[in-house]
C-alpha cells in the first residue's frame, strides 16, 4: 500500500522547532489550501482547508530557517490519522465548539515565493527529507 499527499498552501503561522529526546529537530507548521468554486446559483463559494505539518532532521531546520508567516509552500508528505479513530484529530476549541485537524508528516517542502516576494532573502528551494526513519514508530 502507498500514500502520498501533495498540498500547495500559505503559512498560517511561523514554524516551530522543538527536539526529540535523541536530539532530531522537529517543526511544526500550518499550511491552509484553498478552493473555489460556483454553486448551481452562480455564486462564488471557498472552502478553506489547514493542515498542520511536521518535518523532521534537516528539512526540520530548513523550514525552520527560511519559511515565514504567509508564505507559498508545496508539501509532499503522507496523512496521519488520529491514533483512536484513525480520521482526522478531533479537538474543543477554547470558546467550545469542536475543530478538526489533519496532519502531514512532510517528506518534501518547496519555497514557492518569487524573488519579489521573499523578504528574508531565501531563494526558491526544494528540500527532501532522508529516506531513513528518524523513528522506529514514524512511517518514513
Amino acid at each position: 500500500m502507498y500514500q502520498r499527499l501533495v498540498l500547495v498552501g500559505n503559512l498560517g503561522r511561523d514554524p516551530e522547532t522543538r527536539y526529540a529526546e535523541n536530539g532530531v529537530p522537529i517543526t511544526n507548521f500550518s499550511v491552509a489550501t484553498n478552493h473555489k468554486w460556483s454553486d448551481s446559483e452562480g455564486q462564488t463559494q471557498e472552502q478553506t482547508v489547514w493542515f498542520r505539518v511536521a518535518t523532521y532532521g534537516k528539512l526540520a531546520e530548513t523550514c525552520q530557517q527560511y519559511l515565514t508567516k504567509g508564505q507559498r509552500v508545496l508539501v509532499e508528505g503522507t496523512l496521519v490519522g488520529d491514533t483512536q479513530t484513525g480520521g482526522p484529530r478531533i479537538f474543543t476549541r477554547k470558546d467550545g465548539s469542536t475543530g478538526t485537524a489533519f496532519e502531514v508528516h512532510a517528506v518534501t517542502v518547496r519555497f514557492l515565493n518569487s524573488k519579489s516576494e521573499r523578504t528574508n532573502g531565501s531563494s526558491q528551494a526544494t528540500v527532501n527529507a532522508e529516506q531513513e526513519p528518524l523513528f522506529a514508530d514514524e512511517p518514513f
